[in-house]
């Protein structure tokens, strides 16, 4: 976290405390397999910390569900995030926190694919490069402090 504010008064949006997903039969039967959607890829990451503010990336308008899409069939994630300011120095770093809670939430034979929403930075391109190098995204989480600083973000208010 820096001392100095980029974007010291965000908007902050009103959210709801409990996913609005309908409960089915099937959900409660064990023998039917249950492919991931939209709506539960949202609910892993709603609830994401902000690297700057007390506040989640949902509160701040930066995830939403209509962003994120799921392909169970080519077991494919994309999850596309909007920056409060179109200059965000935090851009990576939510992306990254991103990436880590979907990695440590989804099996194995996931391909996830992490963007800034088309026109909402600056760097757009530059950041969706690096949110989606194996090799970069390996190399920031082998640096233990930016590892800290993720996992500050993931945890919740219950973990605090």
């Amino acid at each position: 976290m820096t001392d100095k504010l980029l974007n010291a008064n965000p908007v902050v949006y009103d959210v709801g405390t409990i996913s609005n997903r309908a409960r089915r039969p099937e959900d409660e039967d064990e023998s039917v397999a249950d492919p991931f959607d939209a709506e539960e890829i949202f609910d892993l990451i709603r609830h994401i910390n902000d690297p700057e503010h007390p506040l989640t990336l949902e509160q701040l308008n930066v995830t939403q569900p209509e962003l994120v899409a799921v392909d169970n069939d080519s077991s494919h994630v994309l999850v596309q995030f909007t920056p409060t300011i179109p200059h965000c120095s935090m851009a990576t770093l939510i992306g990254l926190c991103i990436r880590v809670r979907l990695l440590r939430s989804l099996p194995d034979r996931f391909k996830v694919d992490i963007r800034v929403s088309e026109g909402s930075h600056q760097s757009e391109h530059a950041v969706n490069k690096q949110l989606n190098d194996k090799e970069r995204v390996a190399a920031a989480l082998e640096n233990s402090h930016l590892l800290e600083v993720v996992n500050q973000c993931l945890l919740t208010a219950v973990e605090k």
